[in-house]
């Protein structure tokens, strides 16, 4: 070997070889997939902060030490084993899911990618986990709520109405509610009031369903979680109530922060930020089939008493007293 091609051997071999050391030391940067069955921001936009806000309390900062990939399936659910599908091709290290099929396209897609679902109800009875100590496989997560609430809820309305007699439960006609019917069966009884579901199957039914309400003089309406209702016609159905001058509790305190009557329920932006703790135990190398599924303990009661005035009705004292916010 000559002298010139000696000395152009030896110096590849010391400038590669620092290239090589800081390509080993640098630290892979996670990437996160959310995937929502709703519409991008700004409708999702306090979910998104309080969920990005969680993962700067840990220490993380979104689009620096950690990359987030959005996908929403703006109201359509046969979107969401696609949006699934692409999360786990680019890939992605962990999938945050909402919502019973979020989650199920999320399952579906992967059986060794780790998900966390946020805002689920129930997932042990609609048989995403096996339970909620020990979930098994690789989801965990935060549930939405007890399914108890329901009773509580109407309980909450009664004393709002005291003169109440006939509640109407709007629900998707596909919504698992066994527990919910029982629980709203036996505070019905207790309140003495008369109860009748009114079922929808998609967005167009919204208005004629309202309707017949009004036509079957129900006093009052408890709207179920559904994401057809919480996710793409939220504005909807609270004008639809106000057009039929119908009091309307719900579950998420956005419907009353828009024009409902009033809403009880977990803090949903709560769940979206603790949602991010588990995100963080699994990029720590926990497994999500043995961390417990949690569930929120802080409910709040939330009453628009403008929306009281223009509907006539006036709130006891006792209820505002105990109401976490009372929007004027």
């Amino acid at each position: 070997m000559d002298r010139r091609a000696f000395i152009t051997m030896v110096g590849g071999i010391i400038v590669a070889t620092p290239l090589t050391a800081q390509a080993q030391q640098a630290p892979k940067v996670p990437r996160i997939g959310v995937l929502r069955p709703g519409n991008p921001p700004p409708h999702d936009f306090r979910q998104r902060e309080a969920f990005e806000s969680g993962l700067r309390d840990l220490g993380w900062t979104p689009g620096t030490s950690i990359l987030i990939e959005y996908r929403y399936g703006e109201g359509k659910e046969e979107r969401l084993p696609e949006l699934a599908g692409e999360l786990v091709r680019l890939p992605v290290d962990v999938i945050v899911a909402s919502a019973p099929n979020g989650v199920r396209a999320a399952q579906q897609a992967t059986r060794t990618i780790p998900i966390v679902m946020s805002t689920l109800p129930d997932p042990v009875k609609s048989g995403i986990v096996m339970s909620l100590a020990r979930p098994g496989a690789n989801t965990t997560g935060i549930t939405l709520d007890a399914e108890e609430l329901a009773g509580k809820q109407l309980e909450l309305l009664k004393e709002a109405l005291p003169k109440l007699s006939r509640v109407a439960v709007l629900r998707h006609r596909s919504e698992p509610f066994d527990v919910a019917r029982t629980q709203i069966e036996t505070a019905a009884r207790t309140l003495k009031l008369e109860v009748k579901e009114f079922l929808v199957s998609d967005a167009k039914d919204l208005a004629p369903t309202f309707a017949t309400m009004s036509q079957a003089r129900m006093g009052a309406v408890l709207v179920r979680r559904d994401p057809l209702v919480v996710e793409r016609r939220q504005a909807e159905v609270v004008a639809l109530a106000a057009q039929q001058r119908m009091p309307a509790m719900y579950s998420f305190r956005e419907f009353p922060d828009s024009g409902g009557l009033m809403s009880y329920g977990a803090n949903v932006y709560e769940i979206h930020r603790r949602s991010a703790t588990f995100v963080d135990k699994i990029l720590q190398g926990a497994k999500p089939g043995d961390l417990p599924i949690e569930q929120p303990t802080k409910f709040e009661l939330v009453v628009n008493l403008k929306t009281a005035k223009a509907l006539g009705i006036t709130i006891p004292q006792s209820l505002l007293l105990r109401a976490d916010q009372v929007i004027q």
